[in-house]
């Protein structure tokens, strides 16, 4: 049987005024199939076989009908018995060639659903969302806050280690540096840091932030993640386009290379006679204040050997005595200080906070003092302990020892006697 490719190849050559052995050979094909062909066309092509679900056609569509998500394999199972003996691929290739399942008005699934594009105004819109990577080269999951315009479609985007309210407070104020302003509304779904869980109410720490900026929060309506679809889009194309081959190996590097990846690929978009950036750059935006929202940093760290605590990409001394030992770090944003403190709540040590992910490490004197004294004390030049000494028991450790087992009781015959009568 020819192929479409075939029959276009031939009737071209046909045209051009190739002979049928000719046209034969070119093709590879016989010379009675390429005449017969050219002779009567698509009357020689069988006709489609009717369906198999054609005999079951009236119980499939009411199945169907009373239960949209009925799954393929209950109605293969229900279909047997009636005659069907095909397999459960033909079952859902023919489901989906007859359109047979119905589109389920609720959650959307099944059948063709429409859409139509919403027009946003210039400056009107900015979306929000995280994009969640559980796996990473430097073996901790990061968040990225995506923030995308919907009349432009211009990204930015900031990683973040977590994504409480005040990392969201964090990562949100630069994602607005780095568009050089703010949307009149954010669009986001219900996120537990913006909306009370299980209510259409905004947290009042979302309503301080909104209030900051001044701007308002438009949420998403449950279960509806269509409507911030620009976002959405972006985070597809910011894991295709640059997490799945960034060349990275820490929270700081995979920051730069996404400020990279924006400018130098996200902006170059077209996007009709422009491009996203010279769209961006012409699209009204509301001024930022000055200062960040000062939400609270709180990250739990654990104390490395050398006395020192990681954030931010970089490294705070504590005192020597809490090495091995848990303690949390304070900062607010947009604040240049921050505070170590122990689990009991005690203060340990305040620093003049460096910029996020440059790597330095910030030792305080007292603390530098303290740790080369605690290193010098446990420095010695005596030998080693010998691998296989031979110190059995001292005698104190022998007295202890016949004075432990002169404490526990031994029972007696009698003892088991009495056990035995009474059972």
């Amino acid at each position: 049987m020819l192929s479409r490719e075939d029959v276009v190849e031939i009737t071209a050559l046909r045209r051009r005024g190739w002979s049928v052995s000719a046209i034969a050979r070119h093709t590879g094909r016989d010379r009675k199939t390429v005449r017969a062909w050219l002779e009567k066309g698509e009357e020689r092509r069988r006709p489609r076989a009717p369906s198999a679900l054609a005999p079951y056609r009236a119980y499939v569509v009411r199945r169907l009908t009373d239960d949209p998500h009925l799954d393929a394999t209950v109605l293969l199972r229900e279909l047997r018995p009636l005659g069907f003996c095909r397999s459960y691929q033909t079952l859902t290739r023919e489901l989906r060639r007859l359109a047979l399942r119905p589109e389920c008005p609720v959650c959307k699934r099944g059948g063709h659903s429409l859409t139509i594009e919403l027009a946003h105004e210039p400056g009107e819109e900015l979306q929000l969302d995280w994009l969640e990577l559980p796996e990473t080269p430097w073996g901790e999951p990061a968040y990225v806050l995506v923030g995308a315009l919907s009349y432009s479609g211009r990204i930015r985007a900031c990683v973040s280690d977590q994504m409480t309210f005040a990392h969201l407070a964090s990562a949100l104020d630069q994602v607005l540096r780095r568009l050089d302003g703010t949307a009149r509304s954010w669009r986001t779904d219900r996120m537990c840091t913006i909306v009370e869980p299980g209510t259409d109410r905004l947290r009042p720490e979302a309503c301080e932030l909104a209030k900051h900026y001044g701007v308002t929060i438009a949420v998403c309506p449950p279960r509806r993640p269509q409507r911030k679809g620009v976002v959405e889009a972006a985070i597809r194309y910011i894991e295709r386009s640059w997490w799945r081959a960034a060349r990275v190996v820490s929270l700081s590097e995979a920051q730069r290379s996404l400020d990279r990846w924006c400018i130098e690929v996200s902006d170059k978009r077209r996007r009709g006679p422009s491009s996203v950036g010279q769209k961006a750059a012409a699209e009204p935006l509301l001024p930022l204040p000055k200062t960040a929202y000062p939400a609270e940093l709180r990250v739990e760290r654990a104390v490395s050997s050398s006395a020192l605590v990681s954030f931010e990409g970089n490294r705070y001394s504590v005192p020597p005595a809490q090495v091995g030992q848990w303690v949390s770090v304070r900062a607010r944003v947009g604040e240049p200080l921050l505070e170590i403190v122990s689990a009991s709540g005690t203060l340990l040590a305040t620093h003049g906070r460096v910029p996020a992910g440059s790597g330095q490490i910030v030792r305080l004197s007292p603390h530098r003092s303290a740790l080369e004294e605690a290193v010098l004390a446990a420095f010695t030049t005596e030998k080693r302990c010998p691998r296989k000494p031979n110190r059995p028991p001292s005698e104190e450790a022998l007295r202890l020892l016949g004075a432990q087992q002169s404490e526990v009781e031994i029972p007696s015959l009698s003892d088991y006697a009495e056990l035995v009568a009474a059972s």
